[in-house]
């Protein structure tokens, strides 16, 4: 038996006990979703065929949605549960009520238009148990599946005493993909999130507020799988909140959550997010101000000014050529 065998045993054993001694299931599965009833049964259908088999999925309906519910009414697996609300919440109400009707003591996320593969569960929770940080928050390198191909992301891992706002905004190379934490790789205990729910004025921008809040408690801590652990289905022309191109509410969103960012990591969100929101638009009248927004109230680097010209005076589309010529995946 390999090391990789014996450690996946080892798992298995542990779970099993765990299981006897309590009669309770390991994880809890929190999924959100709202009307696309195709899309989130294959994400629940991902999360029932992990190798981790003790564990329930929790399916919040955001309002109102015959469809969604006749759609998973069809699945016949008992640690499948639904639970329709009788009015929109938005994301975040929706995730904190998964959290409180949770059973287990580990919550994973996982959007509805996302997808895991099958040692997701099993894997962080193998890192969950090994970490030496009383609340892991413990993510994994994610398959972003483009019409111009896959990427693995993160390209890099967070570096130690790095903060995590800079990992997720400060950029260091041209291309994006670079340090980010996606929803649906996010596993933590239930304890944390009840201590510190998601903040549900946001409906953008919510995982990444949520994230920095709760990395500044002692005792919490990211922790890493190395691998790519789940599907992100990026440009697929799906509806998805984080392609609504609003940039003034991420200006405002940032600005909001200045004493949880560094300048530099201020400058670099300007730079990265909401910059190519606004050239996208061709907003032209935002070019001056986010300027001096980002050297107000941040700390500009070179590459950020240079990629803050990009964004403005190349297109989308020629960026995407180059990016797809010179990215190479990471090895793992």
């Amino acid at each position: 038996m390999n090391i990789e065998s014996f450690q996946s045993e080892k798992t298995r054993n542990q779970e099993l006990a765990m299981v006897n001694e309590s009669n309770q299931t390991i994880v809890s599965v929190v999924i959100p979703t709202r009307n696309r009833p195709q899309i989130v049964a294959r994400g629940v259908t991902s999360a029932l065929n992990q190798t981790l088999q003790s564990i329930e999925v929790i399916v919040i309906i955001d309002g109102p949605d015959q469809e969604t519910v006749n759609v998973l009414s069809q699945i016949i697996d008992p640690r499948l549960r639904v639970i329709e609300l009788s009015k929109n919440v938005g994301p975040s109400g929706a995730r904190n009520t998964g959290v409180r009707e949770a059973k287990s003591a580990w919550i994973a996320f996982l959007d509805d238009d996302d997808e895991w593969l099958p040692q997701k569960l099993e894997r962080q929770l193998e890192v969950a148990n090994s970490s030496h940080y009383d609340f892991p928050v413990v993510a994994s390198r994610f398959i972003s599946q483009t019409p111009k191909g896959d990427l693995i992301c993160p390209r890099r891992l967070p570096n130690i005493s790095e903060p995590l706002s800079e990992y997720l905004f400060a950029r260091n190379s041209f291309f994006k993909g670079e340090g980010c934490i996606q929803t649906s790789t996010i596993f933590v205990k239930k304890e944390l999130v009840q201590k510190m729910p998601l903040e549900e004025k946001f409906y953008r921008h919510e995982d990444w507020e949520w994230l920095l809040r709760v990395t500044a408690m002692e005792g919490v801590g990211v922790e890493f799988v190395p691998e790519p652990m789940a599907i992100w289905h990026s440009d697929m022309g799906i509806k998805r909140l984080s392609n609504i191109n609003e940039w003034q509410y991420s200006l405002d969103w940032i600005r909001s959550t200045r004493n949880l960012v560094t300048p530099k990591a201020y400058s670099g969100f300007i730079t990265t997010i909401i910059t190519p929101s606004a050239s996208l638009v061709g907003d032209w009248k935002a070019f001056f101000p986010l300027l001096g927004e980002s050297i107000r109230w941040g700390n500009p680097r070179p590459i950020d000014i240079f990629l803050y010209l990009t964004m403005w005076l190349f297109p989308q589309q020629l960026r995407q050529q180059i990016r797809s010529v010179f990215l190479k995946k990471p090895k793992i």
